[in-house]
């Protein structure tokens, strides 16, 4: 079997989207004030830049006739090029199973730009494609070559708790997938250092809220999305102690490396991070720093399946469980056949808001989650995706 084709398709949402509130989510570029030069960044909008509207799907053929689908969500049009440019030459006339040849041969040959960020995204939506084609070239589920099922059905968390202006819209929000069997919930900060002290008393309003509503015999998870620094996050750890949180996730930006491990071992709230790192590498400076108590990585992101499956054992190693990014098929398959990934990010279809829901727009075959579990099937091949036709007018699509 040889790879005869790389087709690379941006696929622009143009439908409905929900428009965008203030405090929504602390992340990144909070620290940084808006002079009201230049374009796409507002004080009342600051999530802008961390907002994508379009995803890249990219189809690997070959000469048996098998198509394999992968995906790439950080900056769509630029991972599009490098699919086109750099890594399609690289992959033709190859053989897929030779997963591991290629995957290091897309790696090394971009290595001097394409490292961390959009490079490693690119590679990883072809690796994708690459399992999905294995899996259908055998008549099995992904899953079943990495190692096979290792839970009866993989726990998720509820993740769409975004910071809302009336607190008990959040609690309504929770109150609704507590009654469908949630037992798992991820809330989002709305502030950070540029709110100052009033800041400080709104996140913690905000956890309280949340546990008031789902108890204390509910895991609650608290993600900042790298909006705060190491200042802050000191001065606010202590005071969510009390709210007995499962992990915080993401405190300080993802090159501050030192700054996690200082926080992880602050007090007795787990740091949770690695969304943002794109290497096997990169997770072991990570790991041997005590940086993160959960590792996060995304599937399309990390080098695709080929590298996370490397990335779940190192984990397993040190102790350290993988929770991955996002839920998403080619994070469950990896869930399943890991007893080191416990359970899984999971989001309901939802109208397009951040970007994250582009992805049950454009696939077909996303589990839908009951009684707070998702489930795979052990007689559908390969990821078990197909393209979705039902909302294909609502986007542009780029060749």
């Amino acid at each position: 079997m040889k790879i005869t084709a790389v087709r690379a398709r941006v696929h622009e949402w143009k439908g409905k989207t929900v428009p965008p509130t203030g405090n929504f989510c602390s992340n990144a570029i909070d620290l940084v004030y808006d002079n009201g030069a230049g374009r796409g960044l507002t004080r009342a909008d600051t999530m802008h830049t961390f907002r994508f509207h379009a995803w890249t799907v990219v189809e690997v053929e070959t000469d048996a006739g098998i198509v394999g689908y992968g995906n790439v969500a950080l900056a769509p049009h630029i991972a599009k090029a490098i699919v086109d440019q750099y890594l399609t030459p690289l992959v033709l006339g190859q053989d897929p199973w030779d997963y591991e040849y290629l995957n290091q041969r897309m790696y090394r040959a971009t290595h001097a730009w394409g490292r961390k960020g959009v490079g490693m995204a690119a590679i990883s939506a072809v690796d994708i494609a690459l399992w999905d084609i294995l899996g259908k070239s055998v008549n099995k589920p992904v899953f079943k070559l990495l190692g096979g099922r290792t839970k009866e059905k993989i726990p998720c968390y509820y993740s769409k708790l975004y910071r809302l202006e009336n607190l008990k819209d959040m609690q309504d929000e929770a109150q609704t997938f507590l009654d469908q069997g949630f037992r798992a919930f991820k809330m989002r900060f709305g502030y950070g250092p540029a709110h100052g002290q009033q800041g400080v008393v709104e996140n913690l309003k905000s956890v309280e809220a949340v546990r008031e509503v789902i108890g204390y015999d509910n895991d609650l998870m608290l993600e900042c999305y790298m909006g705060w620094n190491l200042e802050y996050a000191k001065r606010i750890l202590p005071k969510l102690e009390r709210y007995q949180p499962r992990w915080l996730e993401e405190p300080v930006i993802a090159d501050d490396i030192d700054g996690y491990a200082e926080l992880n071992q602050l007090t007795s709230i787990p740091i949770s991070g690695g969304e943002h790192e794109f290497s096997l590498y990169g997770f072991k400076q990570l790991l041997d720093k005590k940086a993160v108590s959960v590792v996060q990585y995304d599937t399309n992101r990390v080098g695709g399946i080929t590298m996370a499956h490397k990335i779940n054992a190192l984990c397993e190693a040190y102790s350290v469980p993988v929770i991955p990014h996002a839920g998403q098929m080619h994070n469950y398959h990896l869930t399943m056949s890991s007893v080191n990934c416990p359970m899984s990010e999971y989001f309901p279809m939802f109208d397009v808001e951040v970007g994250n829901e582009l992805f049950y727009y454009i696939f077909e075959g996303e589990p839908v989650a009951e009684n707070g579990f998702v489930q795979l099937d052990d007689d559908k091949p390969g990821l078990g995706l197909t393209l979705k036709t039902e909302f294909l007018d609502q986007f542009n699509i780029v060749e």
